[in-house]
């Protein structure tokens, strides 16, 4: 058994206990950002004009591992698929040939990623609960 300043290094079974409940935080963590990314696009979704003068770009929550901790790490991207162009020459958004080019985003497409990033969030909720719970009873033995 390995020794630290002459004192035995005991495993320490409630660090393992723990873990469950830091996967499903990260979890429900990492939807979060899902869920207000879509909410982002839907809220944007005709947005024509934005700060720089350009149409809004959908947004996309992508989530990586990163290669030097090893860590779940999520980050938004631009779509860069073009959006619809409608012809509106009354629009103040208008080119000169009467055409507004509106967001790529699909709202029924937001709304069904919406659905599932809402039940993985749920998903993690209830497995969180369930550690937790399991945890107290380990505990009162």
């Amino acid at each position: 058994m390995p020794n630290v300043n002459g004192f035995p290094v005991w495993p320490r079974p409630i660090r393992a206990l723990m873990r469950p409940l830091g996967a499903s935080a990260a979890g429900m963590a990492t939807q979060q950002s899902f869920l207000e990314t879509i909410a982002r696009n839907i809220a944007n979704a005709e947005t024509t004009r934005t700060p720089d003068g350009t149409p809004y770009r959908r947004q996309i929550a992508v989530t990586e591992r990163d290669p030097v901790s090893g860590e779940l790490t999520t980050r938004i991207v631009e779509d860069p698929s073009a959006g619809q162009m409608v012809y509106d020459p009354g629009h103040p958004d208008a080119n000169q040939d009467g055409y507004v080019e509106y967001p790529n985003v699909d709202v029924n497409t937001e709304l069904v990623d919406l659905m599932l990033a809402r039940r993985m969030h749920e998903a993690n909720a209830s497995a969180f609960q369930a550690a937790k719970s399991m945890l107290r009873r380990a505990l009162e033995i």
